[in-house]
Parts: C-alpha cells; sequence; structure tokens
C-alpha cells in the first residue's frame, strides 16, 4: 500500500479556528483540512439543520414538474412512480409513491426487471401504463438517458417527470420536467444528490405547495439515508444534513420495513457503515435475486406483521446471493490467473453461466484483489451484459465512452457502471478497454493508497478527542473517517497473530495518559502476515483509525489498524 500524507493545511488558519473552537491543534487541522475554517462553518458541519436545505425551486424544471403532477391529482389521472431496481432506486420509489400515497390514492409502481426489462425505463414498463390507464410517469433514478422511450410514451399519450441524478447524454429526454442536478444549464446550488435524494427534493416541493413543513417530512428521511449510503455519494452539502437525519430516523422510528430488516441486530447505534453493510444488500438482493418490487412492497408497508414477513423472503434472497457471489468470485479469480492476465491493467472477464444479478458484486471484490478497472461479463438475453468498477482517482464512464464504437448501451458514474455489447463485440472491447486504460490511466492508482489526514502522537488519543471525531459523522465519500498515523512505536511484548488462520494481528502498544490507561490496544485485520515487522521491540509506523472496543462491559478506545511498516 502507498501511503499519502494530506498536505498540511495554512498554519494561521488552524490557529485561528483552534482559538475560535477551543480545540486542539489536531481537531483544528483535521477540520481545516475539511474546508472548515470558521466559527460558524464548524457550527453548521457539528450541528447539521434541516433549514440548510436548498430551496427545491432552485433545481430547474421543478416548477414544470409540481404543476404536472398537481394537474394529474385535479383531473383524476393515474399515475405510475418508475424507478430503478436498485437500492437508490427503489427507496426512490417507495419515497415517492408513500407520499403521493398520502395525498392521493390513484398511484402505483413499477420496478423493472432485471433480467427482462434491464436497467432504465422500458418499453415493457410504457406498456404497462399504457395497458393501465395511466397518463402520468414519474421516473426516478433513470431516465436521462430515455430519449426513444420517453418519446414513444408521448405517442401514447403518456408524459414523463424524470428524477435523475445521473449524467446526462449530448440530448435530453423530451419530458414534461426533467429534474437533475448534474445538468449544466441547472443552477441548482448543490450536484451530488442520489436519485432519491433527487425525488426528496420533488416532495420538498410538493409539500410545500400543501402548507406542509421540513419537519413534515422527517420520516421519509430513513429511505434517504440509505440510498445516499448506498450509492456512495459524497456524504457533504445536503447530502450530510439528509443522511445525518435519515440515521436518527433510523435509529429511533424507522418505518416497519426498515425496522423488520435491521430486526434483533445488537447494537445501540446504526451508522452509515450499518446501513452499507446490513440494510442496503438486503434491500438489493430482492432485485438481484427476484425482482426490485419486493423490496418496494418491504419498504411501502405498514404492518408489522406482513413487514416481517416480507423482510424473511429478502434475508433468504440474501443468503442465495451471498452464496453465489462467492463462487463467482473464485471462479472469475481463476479465470485471471487462468488467462495470466494479472499484470494487465484492467480485469475483464466472463462466463455465461454467471448469475446477472451478483456481477457488480464479484467486479467489487475483483478490484479489491486485484485493484484494477474492472469488467465482469455474462449473457443475458442475445448480448452479454457487464458491471463496471474502478479504482479510487480513475474514471472508468469516461473509459467507457472512448469504447463506445464497440458498445452497444452503458450508463453509470465515475467509479461504477453497466453495459451491454453484441458477443462478437466482447473480444474487441476487451482489447480497446485494456488499450484505453492503459494510456490513461496513472500507473501509481493501481496500488492501493491510504489517505492520513494527520501525524500524531498516542498521547493525544484520549475520551474527549475520540468524542469531537466521533461528531465528524456521517462519515463516506467526502467526509472520510480521520485516517491517523504514529510513527517509532513497539509493541509490549503482546503481540500475536488472531483469528482462525493467524491471518489478522493484535497488539498491544504502551501508551500512557494520566489517571486513564496504561496502553493502546490495535488490532489490524489482514496484518497477520506483518507479524515479524512487530516482533522483538522493533519500532514500526501505524496508519489507523480510532473506534471502541467493548468486551464484557467495560468500553474502551482501540486503534483500528490499516497498514503498518
Amino acid at each position: 500500500m502507498r501511503w499519502k500524507l494530506q498536505p498540511k493545511p495554512d498554519a494561521d488558519k488552524v490557529q485561528h479556528l483552534q482559538q475560535a473552537l477551543g480545540v486542539d491543534t489536531f481537531v483544528a487541522t483535521l477540520l481545516v483540512q475539511r474546508g472548515i475554517e470558521t466559527f460558524e462553518a464548524a457550527k453548521d458541519f457539528f450541528r447539521p439543520q434541516l433549514s440548510h436545505l436548498h430551496d427545491p425551486y432552485l433545481m430547474k424544471d421543478m416548477e414544470k414538474a409540481v404543476a404536472r403532477i398537481e394537474e394529474a391529482i385535479a383531473n383524476g389521472e393515474h399515475i405510475l412512480v418508475y424507478g430503478d431496481y436498485d437500492v437508490d432506486g427503489t427507496t426512490a420509489v417507495s419515497l415517492m409513491s408513500s407520499y403521493l400515497l398520502s395525498i392521493y390514492p390513484a398511484v402505483a409502481t413499477y420496478i423493472p426487471d432485471r433480467y427482462n426489462e434491464g436497467y432504465g425505463v422500458s418499453y415493457q414498463g410504457i406498456d404497462f401504463a399504457y395497458d393501465n390507464e395511466v397518463t402520468l410517469i414519474v421516473a426516478l433514478d433513470c431516465g436521462i438517458k430515455a430519449v426513444e422511450k420517453v418519446a414513444y410514451a408521448k405517442e401514447k399519450g403518456i408524459d414523463f417527470v424524470i428524477c435523475d441524478h445521473h449524467r446526462p447524454g449530448a440530448t435530453v429526454p423530451d419530458a414534461v420536467a426533467v429534474l437533475d442536478p448534474k445538468q449544466e444549464d441547472c443552477n441548482y446550488p448543490y450536484d451530488e444528490l442520489c436519485g432519491c435524494g433527487v425525488g426528496f427534493k420533488l416532495i420538498q416541493a410538493l409539500a410545500a405547495n400543501r402548507e406542509q413543513t421540513i419537519t413534515d417530512l422527517i420520516p421519509y428521511l430513513d429511505l434517504v439515508a440509505t440510498a445516499i449510503a448506498a450509492d456512495i455519494v459524497p456524504i457533504t452539502g445536503e447530502n450530510r444534513v439528509l443522511c445525518y437525519y435519515g440515521l436518527k430516523v433510523i435509529n429511533s422510528q424507522p418505518r416497519v420495513g426498515i425496522k423488520a430488516l435491521i430486526g434483533e441486530l445488537k447494537k445501540k447505534e446504526l451508522t452509515v457503515t450499518d446501513v452499507v453493510f446490513i440494510i442496503a444488500p438486503r434491500i438489493n438482493a430482492a432485485g438481484r435475486m427476484e425482482h426490485g418490487q419486493h423490496a418496494v412492497n418491504l419498504l411501502t408497508e405498514t404492518d408489522e406483521a406482513q413487514a416481517t414477513f416480507f423482510a424473511k423472503d429478502i434475508e433468504e434472497y440474501n443468503a442465495n446471493r451471498r452464496s453465489l457471489d462467492e463462487q463467482i468470485t473464485q471462479e472469475a479469480l481463476a479465470q485471471i490467473q487462468d488467462l495470466k492476465e494479472e499484470n494487465n491493467s484492467t480485469s475483464v472477464v466472463y462466463d455465461e453461466s454467471w448469475h446477472k444479478g451478483v456481477i457488480g458484486i464479484v467486479a467489487s471484490r475483483l478490484t479489491e484483489t486485484y485493484f484494477r478497472p474492472t469488467l465482469v461479463f455474462t449473457k443475458s438475453g442475445e448480448k452479454l451484459a457487464a458491471s463496471a468498477r474502478s479504482v479510487p482517482g480513475f474514471d472508468v464512464y469516461n473509459a467507457l465512452e472512448a469504447c463506445a464504437d464497440c458498445i452497444e448501451q452503458f450508463g453509470g458514474h465515475k467509479y461504477a457502471a453497466g453495459l451491454t455489447l453484441l458477443p462478437e463485440q466482447y473480444d474487441v472491447f476487451k482489447a480497446k478497454f485494456e488499450a484505453v486504460v492503459k494510456e490513461t490511466i496513472d500507473t501509481k492508482l493501481l496500488t492501493p493508497e491510504i489517505t492520513i489526514d494527520e501525524v500524531i502522537p498516542l498521547e493525544a488519543i484520549n475520551a474527549k478527542f475520540y468524542r469531537i471525531i466521533k461528531q465528524f459523522a456521517p462519515f463516506g465519500p467526502g467526509n472520510m473517517t480521520p485516517v491517523f498515523m504514529t510513527e517509532q512505536v513497539t509493541d509490549t511484548g503482546w503481540g500475536k497473530k488472531v483469528g482462525e488462520t493467524g491471518d489478522h494481528l493484535r497488539f498491544v502498544l504502551d501508551a500512557p495518559l494520566p489517571g486513564e490507561r496504561k496502553n493502546l490496544t490495535g488490532i489490524g485485520f489482514g496484518l497477520g502476515d506483518k507479524y515479524e515487522l512487530i516482533t522483538h521491540k522493533k519500532p514500526f509506523a501505524i496508519a489507523y483509525t480510532i473506534d471502541e472496543n467493548e468486551w464484557q462491559g467495560t468500553v474502551s478506545l482501540q486503534l483500528r489498524v490499516k497498514d503498518l511498516r
């Protein structure tokens, strides 16, 4: 791993903030690194307020979107809420449909089938709307590239309101309203919302029309926080406010569907990490293994017994997903080794039998192993479908754009995308993708990097310091958990390999604090092979985050070690 130390911020700014807040230099440095330089900015950071949310009408086409929905309600039209089958899409559909149903009864939901229809707006979905006398479709987390589909719907007398957050193509669909802060001519102050976040801005605007306040919309924020965490959008600005309050809802009064998913989890307080690893995979499993509508049914259910029943089904889908994911990952790793492509700048693998629902997860696993932009292909009807994942710092969407002549269809983000191509294009595409990445990637990006925020002595770590660091949460892209480095530490002699096969490393560092503790424990998952570095009182350096360890009712600070050398 490469260790990259963040540049030291301006010393005068740090000192000014330190004095203004009455904190130590280490805390002030972390804040200035995050762009927080004044007392007021720190107050907003540590105490996010719903009043910090932007006026939804600043978003391009918001007035048109609200007017068309109000017209549909006034005329008694049938409205269809349509969204993608992943977490962002299903939470967005649950959010929008449950809000609209609270004010108007003729609202239905539609999630496309991952296998029969694929990603985004489908002709099948539009035909379903037409057959059911729907005259308005509100599309969430998709639609920004559905130019032909929206035109097809128009011919059938169906209007579209699009709420998306993906990058627009050269042409924007001819919809009644297109809400997407990534449009170049949209001046909305924050363009990193997820699809569910854009949907929330629409219900915020609709609510304002009904003299409802933001407080009335708080119960919907558990869905928004789940989408923000799962879609890996930056937890900055407006997303941070939405996520902060959404986590409060998840931890105090979640909707019955989320409550059923959490079940008997023995944890005092769920964090973004818990949402990413506990709630999100289960919601995703519905669309991966069966159908995304199962997730919407769970997330919109109001009866506890029924929600528990739905959650059991989803738990089963998730168990099946996990088993397939492990099997296909092993097969894909073997394929890379057999092809002797470990030295490539990319990993591109294909097997027609692989389950389309888990290839995205497998792509993530391969990226973790080989640290390369990765594509995992499988057969999908007459075509091949792939999930793409990238490494930090490399835009895989741009790389796919450079290979557009070999691709039928693609879409996504900087670090995650999806595409389809014809079987005869596969070899040409694979060679071109490798060539494009090799030519454009900075080779240092092919080695995992740890970004270290600050070098601190172990003596700086105490209960007060940790309490302040905890208030930096919610953590995520744009506001990651602070990573510290301490040099010249030595193990007291208690260091050992732990875990069934000795994969992990645990050691005890001498770091006394008056009246607080005699030493600090470090735990390094997957670092068992570095045991020799800590033996015989040899000094070493550690890169780590700080967390709490609870053992037999006693809570103590510990270091979660990311690497040592």
